[in-house]
């Protein structure tokens, strides 16, 4: 195992993402573009799951399902988008709704539920990609969930802390060293590794390490970390190649910021939920 991180490869940026601006069929329909599966929103938190989806949906997935972790779903539908089918996480995973990408964590608390939940789902995702983000790093930090998730594409989304948690140290030797803490996350849990924050880290033990070039100071509000994970699931959902969905998203994320700190909506007082629609506006190339 390499445990040195390696040279950083060729840059995210555009010019490198061929599939995200691949134009579409004429015969396609909803079920040619995935199903995406949120799991999280639990009591209080309920905006991180629909951050996720809604950034899911507008990323160009054909359907999102909605399982908060809650005892019952906390709203029958959404307003802002009512396209999203929503329930309670128990509903969402007793159930086989053909989903062809999971997001999981956003939001769902570090409670027995949100632990019981992210277990379940490991086993019965079999080789289904998998986003796991926020709380659900956190809860694979404490020891209270297993990496177990068995084969198949996994994607972790660390900040910072959250990467600092997982390898034991502290945040700013995270910062000191961002390239080697996020190759280090990948070589541990033999997956891709999302290191957020300025220039945004994206590796994985079979691929390399690539460094993101888009974004600004706008996207350090909350929030937006949910979208990035929505994006993920959503073109992997789409069954973009995993060399292209995991770098897309995140250039796209950051892309994103840009364009509306460039219609001078922002960086000051950008929010999270601007994001979809210009990330929306860049794949359909305006």
């Amino acid at each position: 195992m390499n445990t040195h991180a390696p040279t950083a490869g060729a840059p995210i940026d555009r010019a490198s993402l061929p599939a995200l601006f691949a134009p579409r069929e004429p015969d396609t329909h909803k079920g040619s573009f995935g199903t995406v599966g949120v799991v999280g929103g639990g009591p209080g938190m309920t905006g991180a799951a629909l951050l996720a989806a809604r950034a899911a949906l507008k990323t160009g997935a054909g359907k999102v399902l909605v399982g908060f972790a809650q005892e019952a779903s906390p709203m029958a539908c959404d307003p802002q988008q009512p396209e999203l089918m929503l329930r309670d996480a128990r509903s969402l995973l007793d159930t086989d709704w053909g989903v062809s990408a999971w997001v999981a964590g956003c939001g769902i608390g570090t409670g027995a539920l949100a632990a019981n939940a992210l277990s379940e789902l490991f086993v019965l995702r079999k080789q289904t990609p998998l986003v796991l983000d926020a709380d659900g790093l956190n809860l694979l930090s404490t020891g209270d969930i297993q990496a177990n998730w068995g084969p198949g594409p996994v994607v972790l989304t660390p900040h910072p802390a959250e990467a600092a948690r997982l390898l034991g140290v502290s945040a700013a030797q995270v910062q000191a060293d961002r390239p080697d803490a996020a190759w280090r996350l990948a070589q541990r849990f033999q997956c891709w590794v999302v290191l957020k924050g300025a220039g945004t880290v994206v590796c994985h033990p079979a691929s390399g390490l690539r460094i993101n070039t888009s974004g600004n100071p706008g996207l350090a509000t909350a929030g937006t970390g949910d979208v990035l994970a929505g994006m993920l699931g959503s073109l992997l959902a789409q069954k973009l190649p995993l060399e292209q969905a995991v770098p897309g998203a995140v250039w796209l994320h950051g892309a994103a910021a840009d364009a509306l700190v460039a219609r001078g909506i922002g960086p000051i007082g950008l929010t999270a939920s601007e994001l979809a629609d210009a990330a929306r506006a860049l794949r359909n190339g305006r």
